[in-house]
């Protein structure tokens, strides 16, 4: 094999990897790869080669890239949606849950920016649901807890307010028009600001 080869044949390579394993392994490595590289530097012959697989076994679990966007894209927005819950939980309900989700989303954000714009950025069949780890549920929840009481309207009125102050400061800090700054975010998305609009 020569060392511009871009494949890895390992004789019986999916062996070791059984019920799924192989399509975790290569998700779980997508999602490493992103934490450095960027979507477009995304390949499944890489993701393969650091796996242990030859590209052969992983086109079985994906097709072509975009079903590995796909995945990866879901899986962001599952580890969003269990980072806020966490913070939800943690936070013990009411306003300071509402920031506390929305500060979050933000440090989320920071911490995962290739990630995040892949989930943020494209639109997959499937991806968006409705189960409970969808960050946008909990978001609904958040609102129907602090604006108990008020209508259907009011309530989808405040979704839209709260996640485009969230994701516009999320965006200002990635694109570097804000400093990624701790007190930037604990100052925005407070709970006297969330007090205010309620």
């Amino acid at each position: 094999m020569s060392d511009k080869d871009n494949s890895v044949n390992i004789k019986g390579d999916e062996r070791s990897y059984h019920h799924g394993g192989l399509r975790e392994a290569a998700v779980n490595e997508g999602m490493r790869l992103l934490q450095v590289a960027s979507v477009e530097d995304l390949s499944l012959r890489a993701i393969a080669r650091n796996v242990g697989v030859s590209a052969t076994a992983l086109y079985r679990h994906f097709p072509d890239k975009q079903a590995l966007l796909q995945a990866l894209a879901q899986q962001g927005l599952y580890k969003l949606g269990a980072d806020q819950r966490s913070a939800i939980h943690v936070a013990g309900g009411g306003v300071d849950s509402f920031a506390a989700a929305g500060r979050t989303y933000v440090r989320f954000a920071l911490a995962h920016p290739a990630l995040f714009r892949l989930v943020m950025s494209c639109q997959f069949e499937g991806v968006q649901s409705a189960d409970e780890t969808n960050a946008m549920a909990l978001l609904r929840n958040c609102v129907a807890d602090v604006y108990a009481g008020s209508s259907e309207t009011e309530q989808r009125i405040a979704v839209l307010r709260a996640w485009g102050m969230v994701h516009g400061l999320a965006m200002l800090m990635l694109d570097g028009h804000l400093p990624p700054d701790e007190a930037i975010i604990e100052g925005v998305i407070h709970p006297s600001y969330v007090r205010g609009v309620a």
